[in-house]
């Protein structure tokens, strides 16, 4: 059974952010799907990743691609599934994740943006969902300017 693991964004953009935690999920032998709410969002992300420095280069696809079962890291959004048979799931934007979902990973990340409320809320509203039915959560903060975990339930 996974872990859903919250990454409170109040400094680093998810654009650097994303790659980072993908990177160490790559770096453990999973493969993984990012999932997010707006198609629009997930190419803008998929443009900002090719563009990411070379010696940190993330590979990955968008979901639709004539690979996808071999991408490393394949980015979705809520309602498609992901090709590519994750270990990992990362969410971005608020996208949906279950409990289900926490059980059958060796990870669930959920990203989201520290500086919008309505985010924040969200984000209360997944831990709530998640812990009530019985799944491991930890919450990440980067608010002293490191990662730190705050919580653990």
């Amino acid at each position: 059974m996974g872990t859903a693991f919250f990454y409170h964004l109040t400094r680093t953009p998810l654009d650097v952010t994303l790659p980072m935690l993908a990177g160490k999920s790559l770096a453990a032998g999973w493969k993984v799907a990012v999932r997010g709410q707006d198609r629009g969002r997930m190419e803008w992300l998929d443009q900002r990743l090719w563009l990411g420095p070379e010696e940190g280069f993330l590979p990955h696809g968008l979901l639709g691609g004539p690979h996808d079962a071999l991408q490393p890291v394949l980015l979705t959004v809520v309602g498609e599934v992901p090709g590519n048979d994750p270990a990992c799931l990362m969410t971005i934007d608020g996208a949906e994740v279950t409990p289900e979902e926490v059980q059958a990973m060796e990870r669930v990340c959920i990203l989201f943006d520290g500086t919008e409320e309505e985010a924040v809320q969200v984000a209360r509203g997944q831990w709530k969902q998640l812990t009530g039915a019985g799944c491991s959560a930890q919450y990440w903060s980067e608010g002293s300017g490191r990662w730190e975990k705050k919580a653990e339930s």
